[in-house]
């Protein structure tokens, strides 16, 4: 059996990214985090607390507030606790590289048994969050050949946290860090990021020796279309006639007059 969290920290080059070793917490808890996260694509990462890890489920789509509608939920590696801390910026090249932002946060309440119900592949809870509420179901799907990662739905409870189809989306009305209030931008930028945030383009001496040196200048372009009509309005200086053909003629008319000439007595 393999030991908690080692899938999570296979993945990662801890002296390249500011993410947090993966180390399982001792004790229960029952916390949860949604983060946004720019990867190659955009997804929200859905991450409940369970025997010390994070649970954890990438949704393409992020959640949705209308009753009954399914959203697909990737089952991804284990996260460690610190991890529900994170936001900033994953260096390119490394696992997850990206920006990454906490969109949500709070308390989850299993209704049962946790452990037992994700065993079995279904999970009914209530969510107390900045932004989520109410009643929620993660549901497992039928493994099919060939897929690498549990396929899981997250449905939203019809209860008086539900929405309507026509009504506005909260990932649109809420797009904004609930640590910090900053935009997916200005993380990535590193623009007022806390104290109590890893920051990984906050580089320390090993950091800082592994990132990338600045960029080329690139060579320089002709000048716009307006310099150009000017430099070739501009009056040029004439050029000198080169006296070529006049030096070469002079020496052979003075032999002609010559030969003519009479001798001399």
């Amino acid at each position: 059996m393999s030991k908690p969290l080692s899938a999570y920290n296979a993945k990662r080059d801890f002296r390249q990214t500011a993410e947090p070793r993966g180390k399982r917490a001792a004790g229960a808890g029952n916390s949860f985090v949604v983060q946004k996260h720019a990867a190659s694509r955009l997804h929200y990462d859905f991450r409940l607390e369970l025997d010390g890890v994070l649970k954890s489920w990438a949704i393409a789509k992020g959640p949705s507030l209308v009753a009954g509608e399914k959203r697909l939920a990737v089952h991804v590696e284990d996260h460690p606790l610190d991890y529900g801390g994170f936001e900033g910026t994953i260096p390119k090249g490394q696992y997850g590289g990206g920006t990454v932002m906490l969109w949500d946060r709070g308390r989850w309440e299993p209704e049962g048994d946790p452990g037992k119900d994700y065993g079995k592949g279904r999970l009914t809870f209530r969510l107390d969050g900045e932004k989520l509420h109410g009643r929620w179901h993660l549901v497992r799907m039928r493994s099919r050949a060939g897929e690498r990662n549990e396929q899981w739905l997250l449905i939203k409870s019809d209860d008086e946290w539900a929405r309507a189809e026509d009504a506005p989306d909260l990932l649109d009305e809420a797009p904004l860090s609930v640590a910090t209030g900053r935009s997916m931008d200005e993380i990535a930028a590193g623009a007022g990021s806390g104290p109590n945030l890893w920051q990984s383009n906050r580089a320390g001496a090993e950091d800082a020796a592994a990132a990338p040196g600045p960029a080329r200048a690139k060579p320089e372009r002709r000048p716009p279309a307006p310099a150009r009509k000017a430099a070739k309005a501009a009056p040029r200086k004439p050029a000198k006639a080169a006296p070529r053909k006049a030096a070469k003629a002079a020496p052979r008319k003075a032999a002609r007059k010559a030969r003519k000439a009479p001798a001399g007595r």
